[in-house]
Order: structure tokens, then C-alpha cells, then sequence
């Protein structure tokens, strides 16, 4: 069965607009596990414009689940997670001012990094992944930097999605045959929606996780976070 966790980013942004601590970041974590989510992810960046660098510290002991922290690893996030030990930290390759994740890693380009940067990971018993694209150099690059899973980057499908496409499901389905030939776990993320979730699911054999940020607290705007939580369960089911 494909895990849901739930980005939170979105909560934080919201607290963080008026000062204060409304939304609780760590009642809205609690009760997201509680309604059945299996992860919890969060993705700083260095202005800390929605997660902080605490929020990660004060995290740790709230997730009982799985725990996730994305970044680019540069020296202040690799102290961080090495600090923290989440269950995964996934190395996601944005830019500074960047609004969103709107790339992945050249793992040809950046192996020696990416392989450095893992094993250190890996040596303090933390799973790593790499946000990637479907190309298939790319993702044998990725297997050789000693990753345990690759994130598929999504952004391409759910728009297509949207457009009506279906058959922008299929690089995703080829590369996630190809990582799992590789040995690499298979996760995907951004812009994954109730709209889209089941299809996608339905074509990416042994998609082991899904993490949801942005279109999940909108859609529960409208629904109840426990209900949309509940919801993607259903969907990944």
C-alpha cells in the first residue's frame, strides 16, 4: 500500500502570517497522524518563510510516523537533519528565492556531491531520496549515488492531468519500472491532488509514498482536513 504523507508547509505559512502560534503546527501534526496519515513532511528553506528550522527540532518528537524533511542540501540543512534524524530527508535541488520545487537533480551532473551528501546521511541511519524527473539517464545516475529512493516529480503529469491528458501517466510508469530494476524506492510528489491521486497511483507500480502538501490543505478548505485526509487514503488504497 502507497503511504500518504502530508507536507505542512501550508499550516506554517498561515502562522506565520499574523506572528503568533495559530494554526499550533504541532496540534495540526498530531492530528493528521490521527486521522490516519502515515508521514508527516516538511520543507524548510533558509529564509524559513513558512517551516522554521525549530519547527523541525519541535517536530521530532510529535511524529510518530514517518518523518520527512526536504531541502537542498546546503551546510545549514545538512546540520539540521543530521541534528534531527528524521525517518527520510529527500534532497530536492531549489534555488534560494525559489516559490516552489520546480526541478530535479542532474544526477549525472552532481554525483559526486549527491553521493558525498547521502553517505552521510546514510551513516547516521537516515533514508535518503533524491526529487528527480523521469529521464532514465538520470535516474540510473541517481542509483549510483547510493539514494534508497528517488522522488518522481509530478508537476508534468498533473498538469497534463488537468488538460485531460492521461497518457502523460506513461514516462512516469517507465521510469518507475526502471528505478525499481535499479533497486531504488519509488516516492512522487507535487501537485498530486483528490483529482489526480488514484489515477497516478493505479499506473506507478511500487509507489511506495506520496507526499501532499499544497492541493491537500487547500482541498480541506472546503472538505475538513480529516476528511480530505481520509479521502487520499481511500484513493491510494
Amino acid at each position: 500500500m502507497t503511504k500518504l504523507s502530508v507536507n505542512i508547509n501550508k499550516i506554517a505559512t498561515l502562522r506565520n502570517s499574523r506572528g503568533g502560534n495559530v494554526p499550533n503546527l504541532l496540534n495540526v501534526a498530531t492530528d493528521i497522524q490521527e486521522f490516519g496519515a502515515e508521514g508527516i513532511t516538511i520543507h524548510p528553506r533558509p529564509d524559513e518563510r513558512h517551516i522554521k528550522y525549530q519547527d523541525a527540532r519541535d517536530l521530532k518528537p510529535i511524529v510518530t510516523t514517518e518523518y520527512n524533511i526536504e531541502g537542498n542540501p546546503i551546510k545549514s540543512f545538512i546540520d539540521l537533519v543530521l541534528e534531527v534524524k528524521p525517518t527520510q530527508v529527500t534532497l530536492v535541488p531549489d534555488a534560494v528565492d525559489a516559490i516552489t520545487s520546480n526541478a530535479g537533480w542532474n544526477t549525472i551532473k552532481h554525483q559526486s556531491f549527491l553521493q558525498e551528501v547521502i553517505g552521510e546521511f546514510k551513516q547516521n541511519g537516515i533514508r535518503t531520496s533524491i526529487f528527480i524527473d523521469t529521464d532514465t539517464k538520470l535516474i540510473e545516475a541517481a542509483a549510483k549515488t547510493g539514494a534508497d529512493r528517488i522522488e518522481l516529480y509530478t508537476e508534468e503529469f498533473a498538469t497534463q492531468f488537468d488538460l485531460g491528458n492521461k497518457n502523460a501517466v506513461k514516462p512516469y510508469t517507465e521510469a518507475a519500472i526502471i528505478a525499481h530494476k535499479l533497486g531504488l524506492g519509488i516516492n512522487a510528489g507535487h501537485d498530486l491532488s483528490l483529482e489526480n491521486i488514484q489515477f497516478f497511483k493505479e499506473n506507478i507500480p511500487n509507489l511506495a509514498e506520496v507526499s501532499i502538501g499544497h492541493a491537500l490543505i487547500a482541498e480541506s478548505l472546503y472538505l475538513g482536513l480529516e476528511n480530505v485526509v481520509k479521502m487520499y487514503l481511500h484513493r491510494l488504497q
